[in-house]
């Protein structure tokens, strides 16, 4: 322990470049998917590679949040090393927000100047020449070139699952939070339940909006291929969805600490760390149910 007072340096360690590895399988293959790239036996590699990749990060996760749990319990954190996760935490729920930053930015530039200007509006206006008939609208239901990029028969109604998921999420902001202020008090049996029923709500959002992609690609014609509206539609919300799949991951794996008797009320920023992640989670679809779904 005093050799690592003032900082504990790790051994090298495989983790980074194998997470590098999966990442690139889950990437190709959903560029591959999304594109309808095939073999020349007319096979489609792209889903088997998200979903290797898929598995690949999940076991790296868990063998690297072992390494991590290791340690602490090993004793070799010191102070600076727990300032050390907190500034390195911040710094990457920071560089998550500028990531949806760029996503919403895309749709606002899309929404106040893009379609206007090709529906003749302004000093771009000139732009309607390309399609003299196009009537600029948001949702953009019948894109300019529609026979390429048809526009959705329908959209999806944000009164019904779209709401009942914004309940959700709020609900488990609540219920995490509930957890951390019995952890603070070392209600251990409170801190159990709180974070099962917020694990809960996470996997209940994720089955929801699952039956939504496919409500809307079967019956409102709501596809990648539906023209922007599509296009920003699935990358907002599937990024969002992906983001509360690690969340939930992360949740069950504190979850899983919790009944193995880890953490006490001065000494669990593995908790904190996830928590603060859950809540931008939360904070990002608000954002993505009023800009996206109502407005």
């Amino acid at each position: 322990m005093s050799a690592h007072a003032s900082y504990y340096v790790p051994a090298q360690s495989r983790w980074p470049i194998l997470a590098s590895v999966a990442l690139f399988l889950l990437a190709f293959g959903a560029a591959t998917l999304v594109n309808g790239l095939t073999a020349k036996s007319g096979a489609g590699p792209g889903l088997l590679m998200v979903l290797g990749g898929a598995l690949l990060l999940s076991l790296i996760l868990v063998g690297w949040f072992a390494n991590v749990i290791q340690e602490s319990h090993a004793g070799l954190y010191s102070d600076q090393m727990d300032r050390s996760f907190r500034w390195g935490m911040s710094w990457f729920i920071f560089s998550e927000v500028m990531f949806f930053a760029a996503f919403f930015g895309a749709l606002f530039y899309v929404r106040t100047l893009a379609v206007p200007w090709l529906g003749g509006e302004g000093d771009k206006g000139a732009s309607q020449m390309l399609w003299p008939g196009f009537t600029a609208e948001w949702p953009l239901m019948n894109p300019p070139d529609s026979e390429r990029f048809p526009g959705p028969q329908e959209l999806v109604d944000p009164w019904h699952i779209p709401l009942l998921n914004t309940v959700l999420l709020v609900t488990s902001s609540f219920t995490v939070t509930l957890a951390h202020h019995a952890l603070l008090r070392d209600h251990r049996t409170a801190v159990a339940r709180w974070l099962g029923v917020t694990v809960l709500l996470g996997l209940t959002f994720l089955g929801f909006q699952i039956y939504e992609y496919v409500h809307a690609y079967n019956d409102l014609g709501l596809t990648l291929n539906a023209g922007v509206y599509g296009a920003t539609f699935f990358i907002l919300t599937g990024f969002h969805g992906a983001h509360v799949t690690l969340g939930t991951f992360m949740l069950i794996v504190i979850f899983l600490r919790v009944l193995k008797g880890h953490f006490d009320p001065t000494n669990h920023f593995g908790f904190e760390a996830v928590s603060w992640y859950w809540h931008f989670v939360d904070v990002v679809w608000i954002g993505l149910f009023l800009f996206v779904y109502v407005l």
